[in-house]
């Protein structure tokens, strides 16, 4: 085993680190105290190449693996939840399944201007009486000549408002057992028929964008048919696992913030004559936040690992998102504890920390959904 990053990671590790340095985190109180999305800075990072990490040069992508990708997301986390969770979704919900399972012409149609950064793409799964249990979509796709007519609604979606392309969920028939057909669906957002709202007003990530999507007689062609039209279900099944480790490097990202607050606050705030550091309250706090943190980095890495060398990860995907967004919980809430009551204050960040945290335990799985997850790959 080495555990040694290469050296192009390690590369866009310290670019991508740079960047958030320098251009996000000047404005992360702003993004979260005004819940507005940062459209400027995902223009740069555009530019920059990252929203094509892990897509080929073919496509207008950067040529990179998933741990590269992984690692993007943990710096740009680092400094920011909401860019952060927009990121990541863009990337492993907007435009990989059409990486995956897209046609030669979906791909040069709607990928590279993804991977190019020259627009964003959305994901439309969850709906209002279809969160976990995704078999439950109402949404629905009726073939009329050369078309599909599309009805439905689908809500807490990201990036919605400010994308160019959006992939649906959509029941397309039933199988011989009655049961539904889900297929995706490549969606633009001019289409007319098409809603999008933003008026939700959220706890945490209040800078990235979430959205309500009416979907009323919408007409695409049946050409915008993504991968099997049987095999719906089972594909964003696999984009789940690759987005659960997108999450799970968001997680790690929080927590990796959490950790450096808390230690650096800990070694300036002095109580009974000395740093709080020296207290072994406080040490006890700081082992424990380090301890998950390195393990949650391992976990999350290995994920990465395995899907990019086309091993099995389902597993391990749901390993990593489950500790690491846990772990950032706990991370951002000791944080707090150890700021005491300057963590209560925006000011110091932290709080900041955990409500942007509290959101990873819940999207793209929720813990429960991930213990079954795990439960399931055991043979339970």
């Amino acid at each position: 085993m080495d555990f040694n990053l290469t050296k192009e990671q390690s590369m866009i590790r310290k670019m991508v680190r740079d960047f958030a340095e320098e251009v996000i985190k000047p404005r992360t109180i702003e993004i979260d105290k005004e819940a507005k999305f940062p459209l400027d800075i995902f223009k740069q990072m555009g530019e920059l190449g990252l929203l094509g990490i892990p897509f080929p040069e073919k496509y207008g992508g950067s040529g990179g693996d998933t741990l590269s990708y992984a690692i993007a997301v943990e710096e740009i986390g680092r400094v920011c939840g909401s860019t952060g969770l927009s990121y990541a979704a863009a990337v492993s919900l907007g435009a990989s399944p059409i990486y995956y399972f897209g046609t030669e012409e979906q791909k040069e149609k709607f990928l590279t201007p993804l991977a190019e950064g020259k627009a964003l793409g959305s994901f439309g799964l969850t709906e209002p009486n279809a969160g976990s249990d995704a078999g439950g979509t109402k949404t629905t796709a009726i073939i009329d000549g050369d078309d599909f007519v599309i009805n439905g609604e689908k809500c807490f979606i990201t990036n919605a408002s400010y994308a160019e392309t959006l992939i649906v969920t959509a029941v397309t028939g039933k199988n011989e057992k009655g049961r539904n057909i889900i297929s995706a669906i490549i969606v633009p957002t001019n289409v007319e028929g098409v809603k999008i709202t933003s008026n939700y007003d959220k706890m945490g990530v209040r800078g990235s964008d979430t959205a309500e999507i009416v979907l009323d007689n919408v007409r695409v062609p049946r050409t915008n048919l993504l991968g099997d039209p049987d095999k719906g279900f089972s594909q964003f099944l696999y984009t789940l696992d690759g987005g659960r480790i997108s999450i799970a490097a968001l997680g790690l990202g929080i927590a990796q913030a959490s950790l450096e607050k808390a230690l650096q606050y800990a070694k300036e705030r002095k109580q009974f004559g000395k740093s709080i550091s020296s207290f072994q309250a406080i040490q006890f706090k700081l082992a424990d936040i380090a301890m998950e943190v390195e393990l949650a980095r391992n976990m999350v890495y290995k994920a990465a690992w395995l899907k990019d060398n086309n091993q099995p990860f389902t597993k391990e995907s749901a390993y990593a998102k489950l500790f690491a967004t846990e772990t950032a919980f706990r991370a951002a809430n000791q944080a707090i504890q150890i700021h005491g009551g300057y963590g209560y204050m925006r000011e110091y960040e932290v709080e900041r920390y955990l409500r942007d945290a509290k959101l990873l335990e819940i999207g793209e799985g929720t813990s429960e959904v991930q213990r079954l997850v795990i439960a399931r790959q055991l043979g339970c």
